[in-house]
């Protein structure tokens, strides 16, 4: 974690502190930035869904305030969380992709999905309850795969209809069930792009907040094929020489850290320490 961020359990009948105002991937914010003082949100007719503590930010208490949709405040607006991981603040941006967990956990488990009641915050953990029939849910993680596939001094990289103009990225998927993370990222490989890898090297992991992912990296060596892009899943997709390269993901991301990795290790520089 952060010297600047940790998360933890706090107590939501607490008073003070600041609080970060999030809805459907976007969070509140003004000439001040994201974080509002609690206490004069409260005062707000705000659509609230849940409040949840989420932790301390320089020492300061922070809760979420989850909202039913994105409400007009004066002087506010609202922006993606995207748009929060350009700017390069890696301590808020660990902040928020917290929030954006639990705030989408929160607004997933309203009802229980067994009878229909209404879920309850559990006092004293991270769980939505039951009170009806005893079902309790936990923040989800779904485990997701992302690889940089190399061929000597070229890199495998695609882009997707989604991303900004201009850049490209590695390969990713979410991991299905009955198969293991290497078994992912081949099958990933030869449905996105149409080539072969030889196994998979494990790198690091990453927890990312679109929306509850845990991305695991990989580094893969090309085996075999020709590249034939996944319809509407990859608009392009090509080999890259390590000293012309595109425009790259957002620095914060797995995906611009394994690709850095592999050009510091090949040129023989330090290697880059990932965000987070």
């Amino acid at each position: 974690m952060s010297l600047r961020w940790q998360a933890s359990l706090l107590d939501p009948l607490m008073t003070g502190g600041w609080a970060v105002v999030h809805c459907r991937q976007q969070f509140l914010l003004d000439s001040n930035g994201v974080l509002f003082p609690r206490e004069w949100l409260k005062r707000l007719d705000l659509p609230l869904v849940s409040e949840q503590g989420l932790g301390h930010f320089d020492g300061e208490p922070v809760f979420l305030f989850e909202l039913e949709f994105p409400a007009e405040v004066p002087g506010a607006r609202w922006q993606g969380l995207r748009q929060f991981m350009q700017e390069d603040d890696r301590d808020l941006f660990q902040l928020l992709g917290y929030a954006t967990q639990i705030g989408t956990w929160v607004s997933q488990h309203r009802f229980c999905g067994s009878c229909g009641a209404p879920m309850q915050s559990r006092a004293g953990e991270r769980a939505m309850y039951c009170p009806t029939c005893g079902i309790q849910h936990y923040p989800r993680l779904s485990p997701s795969m992302i690889v940089l596939v190399t061929r000597g001094d070229e890199l495998l990289l695609a882009r997707s209809p989604r991303f900004a103009p201009g850049v490209y990225s590695t390969l990713a998927g979410y991991v299905e069930p009955g198969e293991s993370v290497e078994q992912c990222v081949a099958r990933e490989v030869r449905e996105e792009v149409g080539v072969a890898i030889h196994a998979p090297q494990y790198i690091a992991s990453q927890g990312w907040p679109f929306p509850h992912s845990l991305m695991l990296g990989f580094h893969a060596e090309y085996a075999s094929g020709d590249i034939v892009p996944q319809p509407e899943e990859i608009e392009d997709a090509r080999w890259f020489a390590i000293d012309s390269l595109p425009t790259l993901p957002a620095r914060q991301s797995i995906a611009r850290y394994l690709i850095e990795l592999y050009l510091a290790r090949r040129l023989g520089h330090p290697e880059p320490v990932l965000p987070g």
